[in-house]
């Protein structure tokens, strides 16, 4: 494995930014981390990649431990924290140059071009950093998280600021850099979770929640299926009810009702039937489960509450 955490807590006075959580990390898997603001997502990555100690607990990237061999765990770590901090007054090549050279990259030119091109900066680079958009210097910031090749990527927020068209390119770069490296990020973007992640991860409050693949995370939220339909004309919620293999009715309004049914159970069919026998116009049926803004919205209110 690439990152492990053991029993790891951060203390601020009497504050537990980070109560006792413990997760791994594989290649070839990228790893959404979700919170809401607070709930300790930042201060993780921080002690991940060195940037904060511990109260206690233990963190090891590619079987180097954070607290006792931290150089080594920087070189084999790209970092791209949430407020991405850059030299505005340095051109794009100077900067990466600048940064190649703090990781002694043999051949920088040929690594600078590889990942100018990786990351859509080609456009722009002979710019200065401080003539860019913020979604370029997003890309930058990439740029040189990824320069040194680390075998561990941890990105904080990468796709904040960016246009539609950016983020579904950064997107693209991130998806192909975790089928070789283990991509670690958090994001607020919850089509960014089922666009990219093999593993979701939630905390809130300093503690996991939460941690699974997000359509089992739906399924296990659920424990079923949904379809919500809307009728031409008023229905009683007790005839819905009594349908088979129907577990439960909410009513939205106006004649519109959202039906739980067991796991792997279609009642479209009984619905369509149910609308034909009593003469009733059937507006619309749409089966799904709980989208990845319900999960993480039930599970931070279920863990507050």
């Amino acid at each position: 494995m690439s990152v492990k955490v053991n029993q790891l807590t951060k203390v601020y006075g009497v504050q537990h930014a980070i109560n006792n959580i413990s997760f791994e990390a594989h290649t070839g898997q990228v790893l959404g981390f979700l919170g809401p603001n607070g709930a300790g997502k930042t201060t993780t990555m921080k002690i991940l990649t060195c940037f904060m100690p511990a109260t206690s607990g233990e963190v090891t990237v590619c079987g180097h431990n954070v607290k006792s061999d931290s150089l080594e765990v920087r070189r084999h770590i790209g970092y791209l924290p949430e407020h991405n901090p850059l030299y505005k007054d340095m051109y794009i090549k100077e900067y990466l140059r600048f940064v190649a050279g703090l990781h002694k990259i043999k051949a920088p030119q040929k690594r600078i071009s590889e990942v100018i091109e990786l990351t859509g900066l080609g456009i722009e680079s002979h710019k200065q950093i401080g003539q860019l958009s913020k979604g370029y210097r997003q890309r930058v910031g990439l740029a040189q998280a990824i320069i040194h090749d680390p075998k561990v990527l941890i990105l904080d927020e990468p796709t904040s600021g960016l246009d539609p068209n950016q983020i579904v390119e950064i997107r693209r770069v991130i998806k192909e850099l975790g089928s070789q490296k283990t991509v670690i990020f958090s994001t607020h973007i919850m089509q960014e979770v089922q666009a990219l992640c093999d593993r979701v991860i939630i905390i809130n409050r300093g503690n996991i929640v939460a941690d699974d693949k997000m359509e089992n995370l739906q399924q296990r939220l659920t424990g079923g299926t949904i379809v919500t339909v809307e009728f031409g004309s008023q229905v009683d919620i007790k005839k819905l009810q009594d349908l088979p293999k129907v577990r439960s009715v909410n009513h939205l309004g106006d004649n519109r009702f959202q039906l739980l049914a067991p796991e792997d159970t279609d009642i479209r069919k009984t619905l369509f039937e149910f609308a034909t026998r009593n003469n009733i116009a059937l507006l619309e049926m749409q089966r799904e489960i709980s989208s990845a803004e319900d999960v993480f919205a039930e599970l931070t209110r279920t863990a507050t509450n």
